[in-house]
Parts: C-alpha cells; structure tokens; sequence
C-alpha cells in the first residue's frame, strides 16, 4: 500500500519578540519530522528558546531549487514538514514559493499556521487607509529601477507598504519625495515588536530629518507606509521630476509621466524638459 502523503506546514514565527509565538506553531514545529529555515543559525535560538530539537534544514533563495524535488518525495513517503522564514509569515519577500508550488502540484496537502507579518503590524499602527493597500516588498537596489517602479505607483490611490534596507532608506526617501511629492504623510516603523521599537509618522523630508539626528536610527529594520495618491490638485514643482525621469526616458515618454503624475497641462511641462535635457547634454 502506498504510503500516506505528508503535510507541509506554512508557520509564521515572530518578527522580534519571542512572545508572540503561537502555542499551535510551537506544537507543530516540535511535532513535525523537519523544520526547513532560511537560516538555520537564527532559527535556531528560537527553536532553543522553546526547548524545541526538531532538526533543521537551510532553505533559501540560492538553495531552493536544487533542493525542491527532494523533499518532495520525502513529503510523498509520508513526512510533515514546517517552513518557516527568519521573521514572520513566510514567502512574504521571503523565500519558500517554489517548494509550496511543487507541494501543490504533487498534491501535498499545505496547512498554514498564521502568525505575525510586518506588513500587517506596521499597517495597525499607521493611521492611513487599510481597507485597500498594495505591498511592493523591497523596491530595486540600483536607483534608476527604484526610481522607475516608483513613477509607476505614484498615481497609485491605496496605501503603499515596503520594505527598506538601512543603507538605502535615505535614498529611498530622497526618491519618494521627487516622485511622489513632499507632503504625502509616510510613516516609518522601526524594528516592530523589539526593544527598540520606534514608530515615526510625518512627511518625507520630516522622517529623513529623524533619522539623520541619530545615527542610530538607522540600523534596524524597516518598513514605510506611504498614502496612496488622492490628491486632485498638481504636484509640486516638476522639475526634479522630470530631471529624474529624463534619466533614464526619452522627451516624450518623460512629459507624457509627468503630466499624468502631476495633472500639470503638456504644453508647460514638454519644454521644461526640452529644456532640462538641452543643460543635461551640455554638462
């Protein structure tokens, strides 16, 4: 008789505090045959926190393929499994969709034990518009991508949620502002959940003088709430924006973004960037 094919347990641990560990994830990861982690040297002070010894195997972006195929016939054979990532829900700009795809398509049964999500922490405490929002993660590294994903979300009207690493939260919000405008009220949540928590609300440039007061601001974790654009009224004054956008789009291209970006007519803005270009070729 074939044997019985097994369960992959989707378990959201904490984002900080240990404490907010739910007394089902605890009993599943202390019940099933292997525990796969992103990182299995932080992983493992949770497991040892909780008297838990399941064994532990690394799963991550640069391993996840090579090893998908193998666990799951080990789910076929039978064994359970519990995916967790470092901090809360995983597959949230974490690693795990390509075994929970190969799961679904070998019939593998998935049960999520849900959990703590940074996303939905920071979101509680913003005091912006929830019923509808969009989460882009981790916006590109490079500044010209970054800068062109945002053109693409600055008409966007929900809520905006993301993800920024400490050494290019600055840029980022520089970026923001020039894309988005300087009054679009952001708030910044820090380190959720931890000792240091900090959540601080305010528009661009206000958060970008917070964390320039205090050098130790910036190390952490962060996520960004940003309003959504329900503005009717033009932008500010669009030069930066287009600066920014004849970066990397033709004349054309730029003012026809532009305009729909800040409502201001054509005839004003396509010479502003004739213009803007003409100084730029000339540097």
């Amino acid at each position: 008789m074939a044997a019985q094919p097994g369960i992959l347990h989707i378990v959201a641990t904490p984002i900080g505090n240990l404490a907010d560990t739910s007394e089902r994830a605890r009993q599943v990861l202390a019940g099933v045959d292997l525990i796969l982690a992103e990182d299995t040297r932080h992983s493992s002070k949770l497991l040892s926190h909780f008297g838990i010894q399941t064994p532990l195997l690394a799963l991550h972006e640069h391993n996840e393929d090579a090893r998908t195929a193998a666990l799951i016939q080990r789910l076929q054979r039978g064994e359970q499994f519990a995916l967790i990532s470092d901090a809360g829900t995983p597959l949230i700009s974490d690693p795990g969709y390509r075994l929970v795809n190969a799961a679904l398509a070998a019939g593998i049964t998935l049960v999520p034990i849900p959990g703590p999500s940074a996303v939905i922490t920071a979101l509680s405490v913003a005091g912006q518009p929830t019923d509808r929002f969009v989460f882009e993660g981790y916006l590109p590294a490079k500044a010209g991508a970054r800068q062109k994903r945002l053109a693409e979300l600055a008409i966007e009207p929900r809520t905006l949620v993301f993800y920024e690493s400490p050494h290019r939260l600055l840029e980022c919000l520089d970026d923001m502002a020039t894309i988005f405008g300087t009054q679009r009220p952001v708030t910044l949540a820090k380190e959720l959940t931890k000792q240091f928590e900090q959540i601080q609300r305010g528009t661009f440039t206000d958060i970008r003088a917070w964390l320039l007061a205090d050098a130790r601001r910036l190390q952490g974790e962060f996520v960004l709430v940003v309003a959504g654009n329900t503005a009717s009224r033009p932008a500010d004054d669009p030069t930066p924006l287009l600066r920014l956008l004849l970066q990397h789009l033709p004349v054309k291209t730029a003012t026809a973004i532009a305009q729909e970006l800040t409502g201001q007519p054509r005839n004003s803005l396509y010479p502003l960037a004739v213009e803007i270009q003409r100084e730029t070729s000339a540097d």
